[in-house]
């Protein structure tokens, strides 16, 4: 059964928090709004919520899985950020933005890139996903709301709902979000790689 709550996006109602952390904590899969497009989430740790992602979105094993943190000082628990990565971060964030970083031992290897070892990062502008996160106490494992027959994120709530009915336990709706995904910047190299151009100005990282 797929539940569905509606969020204020600005003040979201911590019944409906507490909720959604629960179904999280069991194992549960949620679509939920982001300050970019709607996007799957899920614990770290959840290994069948993690294979429907997969499933529903087709992906191969080079996929980078994204951490939606809650500040700066967390993602250091995650990921291993250099001083000048850290400028930019902090510098971008929160924000429209998906970091590629070499992930540390907390993250589960199978939501690692197999190949490189790396881990998205992201902090987004969005009060529904931050104050799940805080009340969650780690990160949200995420990746776009993007279907394996679609070439753009769904952001229209209602048919997210439909598409997806019985196939994830949670949709969060809280307005249409942008059709945009995020911008990816990958911070591995030594110097900042822009892989995809989306919602965030990359002005800065060319």
């Amino acid at each position: 059964m797929t539940q569905h709550f509606t969020m204020h996006p600005e003040n979201p109602q911590q019944r409906l928090l507490q909720q959604a952390v629960a179904i999280l904590r069991g194992g549960g899969l949620m679509v939920y709004p982001t300050d970019s497009s709607y996007a799957f989430g899920c614990q770290m740790g959840a290994r069948d919520a993690v294979e429907r992602i997969e499933r529903l979105r087709q992906t191969g094993k080079d996929h980078n899985f994204t951490l939606i943190c809650r500040d700066l000082s967390e993602v250091a628990n995650y990921a291993r950020v250099e001083d000048w990565a850290y400028r930019l971060l902090r510098a971008h964030t929160p924000g429209p933005y998906t970091f590629i970083l070499s992930a540390t031992r907390e993250v589960p290897r199978r939501l690692q890139n197999p190949k490189r070892r790396t881990i998205g990062i992201r902090i987004p502008d969005h009060p529904v996903p931050l104050s799940i996160v805080e009340l969650l106490g780690e990160p949200i494992m995420s990746s776009t709301l993007i279907l394996a027959d679609e070439d753009m994120p769904l952001n229209d709530p209602e048919l997210i709902a439909a598409r997806l009915h019985g196939q994830v336990d949670l949709v969060i709706e809280s307005g249409n979000c942008s059709v945009e995904p995020t911008s990816v910047i990958d911070l591995t190299a030594g110097f900042p790689q822009v892989l995809r151009v989306g919602r965030g100005d990359v002005s800065a990282f060319a």
